[in-house]
């Protein structure tokens, strides 16, 4: 069996993307100490770790062999992207429409990725879930933006 050692490099990168942002956002602080950064960095350190664990473990070959799941099909290409347009969105979405509909959109392309068939029901979850979040950050002091930028 191939090693896949290219895997734990994947998610270090990963890692030091998230890193490489966290450096980008100003450091405030609010109740603890800890500013906004705090999470990305905590994030970024956990992935570059668990990439060099990943990494050394198929460079072993202690890596878990990959195991055909019951009713997982091939690559969808489809389904994919629609992963990568919802992780995505709140890139383009955030500033214009808001963290309420950009999470709203976010939630319905991921679950659609997953394989969900209910629209109207993901449309409502992500639009519950971003409102719910926008209002909890709100009260913690966490500023996301504008609830509705473009109702004025």
């Amino acid at each position: 069996m191939p090693r896949r050692w290219w895997l734990g490099a994947g998610v270090v990168a990963l890692g030091a993307v998230w890193l490489w942002g966290a450096r980008s956002i100003v450091s405030t602080t609010h109740f603890i100490g800890l500013g906004p950064s705090a999470m990305i960095t905590a994030i970024g350190a956990g992935l570059v770790v668990l990439g060099l664990l990943l990494g050394w473990q198929e460079w072993h070959g202690l890596a878990a062999p990959v195991e055909d799941e019951e009713g997982a099909g091939p690559f969808s290409g489809r389904r994919f992207a629609l992963a990568v347009a919802g992780i995505a969105l709140p890139l383009v979405a955030m500033a214009p429409l808001g963290f309420p509909i950009t999470a709203m959109g976010t939630f319905a392309l991921v679950a659609r990725a997953f394989g969900s068939r209910r629209l109207l029901l993901d449309l409502l979850i992500g639009a519950v879930l971003g409102v719910l979040l926008w209002w909890l950050f709100s009260k913690l002091g966490v500023h996301l933006g504008k609830f509705l930028p473009l109702v004025r």
